[in-house]
């Protein structure tokens, strides 16, 4: 594992170009002993410090402090093998506390014990540390410095820990959004084909020539749906024009039972939408709606940008009882917000309502990046 430390100098009103970007790479390893050194050494240095305001700074003294910083280089390592062949990263706070308490004291009566053997036998202790309060005192600061050793190893690794588990969690997460997005997507292509099948099949020995033309038009819906399976999105115009063809191959069908309208400002055909969702909506629009109605309706498609949200109504006649609104588990109803959802999470919006007796309104919002502009419209009817 690298460790990347960033270097940036900027003076006031100086631009970062003529400065440029330093990085020094230290391995794991190296940066822990430098960290070890560093903290042990500081903490000797401080101690002089106080002393040297209250007395001289005597030779034996340093060389106490060198041998101090030794052995807690040393035990401290030692008790890192410990924690890591004990797996005590691993194990809940309600355990690893009770053992780390414990051997806290362990650690700083190991460390200030071997630190006083060492300055006595070799000769350098300074006579005023013979006393009984000096030991108390230096056993009850190393204890204390063992303590912040120890919070400041298991606090890294956790956050560290903690780091992996959240980025792993968002990978699997993303695995996931992007598994349901693909089965959604294939739960798409045979309901659509089905309907339109059964279209063209009713075409042709009424009428070959309108049936070639519902192949055609057919065809045309097919390269788009190809298309869908490469992108999560695409522009809201260019799902307009295979809704288009969707719609002329079901007026083939319904004839003059059928009739459609289409008004797409042209700013919102530049929006991307996810694929197919506006040709869901639309099926079930004439599935649920207009099929049912003995002298057929119409149904139709507005399009604009409002407040940074793209807004699209699909209307069609018919009407939803009231049971249908509330469940609202239909299969394009269903796909739609479970797609919006993965897609936008609670920024995107869908309902269906019966606008009046005789209309059912279903709204799509969608947000969109702000400066998005255009004039005109796209429309059309039949």
């Amino acid at each position: 594992m690298q460790v990347i430390v960033n270097l940036n100098f900027q003076p006031a009103r100086t631009s970062l170009r003529k400065f440029p970007l330093y990085k020094v790479n230290i391995s794991r390893k190296k940066l822990y002993w430098l960290c070890q050194i560093i903290g042990w050494s500081a903490f000797v240095l401080v101690t002089f410090l106080i002393i040297s305001s209250f007395e001289e700074l005597r030779w034996e003294r340093i060389i106490s402090g060198i041998s101090y910083i030794i052995v807690g280089i040393g035990f401290t390592h030692i008790f890192r093998d410990v924690i890591k062949k004990r797996n005590w990263l691993g194990l809940p706070l309600k355990k690893i506390i009770p053992n780390v308490i414990l051997s806290i004291i362990i650690l700083g009566v190991v460390i200030y014990g071997a630190t006083y053997s060492v300055v006595f036998f070799s000769g350098t202790m300074v006579k005023q540390d013979y006393t009984i309060i000096k030991p108390i005192i230096g056993l009850i600061i190393t204890t204390g410095i063992s303590s912040l050793w120890a919070l400041l190893y298991f606090s890294i690794h956790y956050l560290e820990s903690y780091k992996k588990t959240e980025i792993e969690s968002l990978i699997w997460e993303a695995a996931v959004k992007d598994y349901e997005l693909k089965t959604l997507k294939t739960q798409l292509n045979p309901h659509f084909m089905f309907n339109a099948m059964n279209g063209i099949r009713a075409l042709i020995e009424e009428d070959p020539d309108r049936a070639k033309i519902a192949l055609t038009k057919l065809s045309n819906i097919l390269r788009y749906s190809l298309k869908m399976e490469r992108s999560e999105k695409v522009l809201l115009g260019d799902e307009i024009e295979a809704v288009k063809d969707y719609l002329d191959l079901e007026k083939m069908r319904f004839e003059e039972r059928l009739k459609y309208n289409l008004n797409i400002e042209s700013s919102a055909a530049r929006v991307e939408i996810p694929p197919m969702m506006i040709q869901t909506l639309v099926e079930n629009g004439i599935k649920h709606g207009i099929s049912k109605m003995t002298h057929g309706g119409e149904i139709s498609i507005e399009s604009k940008i409002e407040n940074s949200e793209l807004v699209v109504e699909i209307r069609n006649d018919g009407h939803l009882e009231d049971d249908a609104l509330k469940n609202s588990k239909g299969f394009g109803i269903a796909n739609t917000k479970h797609r919006l959802n993965l897609l936008f999470s609670e920024k995107a919006s869908f309902s269906i309502l019966n606008e009046n007796n005789n209309k059912v309104l279903a709204r799509l919002k969608i947000p969109i990046n702000p400066g998005t502009a255009g004039h005109g419209q796209i429309g059309g009817s039949n």
